[in-house]
């Protein structure tokens, strides 16, 4: 960074922030530094996007969780119909009809998303949220080349009264390992994303997994309670930060 840029009144604000700002100069170019910097940004964004997603650290700690395919048969499909992944393959339908287990409270699907390295964080907020869900029967559920209304489809096969739906999301230049979650009330197969609550940015360096559990957990609460999500359902969750002891019913 050029000596006139270190005295830009914002040059400090770039210590708060991962967003690329006060990035100083090299006569009319940006600083040699900067371009590698995006260019490395960029090349882990689109690695994100085009892995394949690892589910060993979650099977280590849930080893009986069913895996569900959408119809997007290859990475390359899903990215080009995002509607194939929105949909369950028949046989992964057919699987979840079999299953024959009681409808639970809340189904909770993690899936790859635009994002496999995001699945990185997902056994940490799991182990954080799952204690938070006193007293509900869960049901948990891989996915493989997702998009969020797949929960919607899986949700209304196993009668879930809730659906939870945890994947990567679109990789940007400053994070390619964000979470985001959905929470949708009654799913069912056509519903809208104001239906929904979503917390999103759930990484280290952004939401951290405990906090966005606390959230998960309030949003998915009241709304088994109120009978809702989306627009007409508030986070209020740090105005009530009472704790939730206790484990749910794991199927």
């Amino acid at each position: 960074m050029s000596e006139l840029d270190k005295t830009a009144p914002w040059a400090a604000l770039r210590a708060f922030t991962d967003a690329r700002i006060a990035l100083g100069r090299a006569g009319t170019s940006l600083p040699t530094r900067e371009v590698l910097t995006f260019n490395q940004a960029h090349a882990a964004a689109r690695d994100a996007v085009w892995a394949e997603p690892e589910f060993g650290p979650l099977r280590r700690n849930w080893p009986q969780v069913p895996e569900v395919r959408s119809r997007a048969e290859s990475r390359a499909v899903y990215l080009r119909r995002p509607d194939l992944g929105r949909q369950l393959n028949p046989v992964s339908r057919a699987e979840l009809e079999a299953l024959g287990s009681p409808a639970p409270d809340l189904l909770i699907v993690v899936g790859d998303g635009l994002s496999a390295a995001a699945l990185d964080h997902a056994p940490e907020l799991l182990q954080a949220l799952l204690p938070l869900l006193a007293g509900l029967d869960v049901q948990l559920l891989l996915a493989r080349q997702c998009r969020v209304a797949l929960g919607d489809e899986a949700g209304e096969v196993l009668g879930a009264r809730a659906a939870l739906m945890v994947l990567g999301e679109r990789p940007g230049l400053s994070s390619a390992d964000s979470l985001g979650a959905y929470l949708t009330y009654a799913p069912q197969v056509g519903r809208l994303d104001s239906e929904r609550n979503c917390v999103s940015n759930i990484r280290p360096g952004g939401l951290e997994p405990a906090a966005a559990a606390r959230r998960l957990a309030y949003l998915v609460r009241e709304s088994l309670r109120r009978e809702l999500s989306g627009v007409t359902l508030k986070d209020e969750s740090e105005a009530r930060p009472d704790a939730l002891p206790g484990g749910p019913r794991l199927h």
